[in-house]
């Protein structure tokens, strides 16, 4: 299940919140790279330490091994030679990615022990906090970019916006390049991690707790809930990590908040299935989600996205029998909002010119999320 290897960091690169990359020269081979060769390592300081140039390390190469993504990275497990010194003593009880050898200890925010206990207790209740649920991390930035778009048309101040990460992607939040960018231009006030996942500014026990945690901690205005980078999906209805977005509508409605569910949609994909409203969209919205939500439908201008516009339309009118269908205008004005993010913007590899569509959707949805702040 685990493949590893050993190797020796021949090289420091960039570093983010919770991140660090280094370049590892490899012991014996793996997938396509020979002994010696030198590969792409990521490592997590608060979990394993921070390597430095000549540190032998112990490393999981699974993907590699087979050829898959994960960010084209070897994952540091260890530094056998250094490991990282013992976290200080403090409180918290909370253990994410469970019974698995890396399992963290950390303090939730709805832990006995945290001082946000008292206020989560008994806290039941989102006073119509207007939820954003997406199926795919690379929506977040565009979601909150629309979000900030509608607040300034209407001379408002841009919203307070918390990430709500699920754990079908990526367990640690450290990894998402895109949070730590948003984090940093105070796009997102805070992240909070659910279910298995962890490193956000908040820890929860599961996207309950971390929607009311956004609310009555953060004092969010408005919540983008979304899994981490690196969703998993197997090329069947029900075999995608993203279709826990219907259950994300379903927590957010049961919470008395206001469920805006928003569309994975493209233009550029070459799969059937995916191209206008995603089956995975229509999946976690038409069969999971049971509580009513806003679903928002973008409309194009005349032109390149027209034609593509009446597909989305079309296929999104048969999630119409159980939710409100909004439409909201995805023009010019959103592109050039979507073209001031801070961070990239990609999706399955591809960038707002390769596909206008995925972003403009999904920055409709933070529009109308936006308008329902009161």
């Amino acid at each position: 299940m685990i493949t590893w290897r050993a190797g020796v960091v021949v090289s420091l690169g960039a570093t983010w919140p919770g991140a660090a990359e280094v370049t590892v020269e490899l012991e014996a081979p793996v997938g396509t790279a020979t002994a010696g060769d030198a590969v792409r390592a990521l490592a997590f300081p608060e979990l394993v330490g921070s390597p430095e140039i000549g540190d032998r390390v112990l490393l999981n190469v699974s993907a590699l091994a087979r050829g898959l993504g994960t960010g084209g990275y070897a994952l540091v497990i260890a530094l056998p030679d250094r490991p990282r010194a013992d976290p200080p003593e403090g409180p918290g009880h909370l253990v994410k990615a469970r019974y698995t050898p890396l399992q963290a200890m950390v303090l939730g925010v709805d832990d006995q022990e945290s001082p946000h206990h008292e206020l989560l207790r008994d806290a039941d209740d989102l006073g119509g906090l207007p939820v954003v649920v997406a199926d795919l991390h690379s929506a977040l930035p565009a979601i909150v970019a629309g979000a900030r778009y509608a607040a300034a048309r209407a001379g408002r101040p841009a919203p307070r916006v918390a990430y709500v990460m699920t754990d079908g992607g990526a367990l640690p939040a450290w990894f998402s390049r895109t949070v730590a960018g948003l984090r940093s231009a105070g796009w997102i006030e805070a992240c909070v991690t659910t279910g298995q996942s962890f490193g956000g500014d908040l820890e929860a026990v599961t996207v309950h707790t971390g929607l009311l945690a956004a609310r009555h901690v953060v004092g969010a205005d408005l919540v983008v809930v979304a899994q981490g980078p690196g969703n998993l999906g197997t090329g069947t209805r029900w075999g995608f990590s993203g279709v826990a977005a219907g259950e994300a509508v379903n927590a957010t409605g049961t919470l008395g908040g206001r469920p805006v569910a928003s569309l994975r949609v493209s233009g550029a994909d070459q799969r059937e299935r995916h191209l206008g409203v995603s089956h995975h969209s229509l999946t976690a919205y038409g069969r999971v989600a049971l509580a009513p939500a806003d679903v928002v439908v973008p409309t194009f201008d005349p032109g390149p996205l027209e034609e593509l516009g009446r597909r989305v339309v079309a296929q999104a009118a048969a999630l119409g029998a159980r939710h409100r269908l909004v439409t909201v205008p995805a023009d010019e004005e959103l592109v050039r909002a979507l073209e001031g993010s801070p961070v990239r913007l990609s999706t399955m590899g591809r960038g707002l010119v390769d596909d206008p569509a995925a972003f403009l959707a999904a920055a409709a949805a933070g529009v109308h999320a936006r308008d329902l702040v009161g």
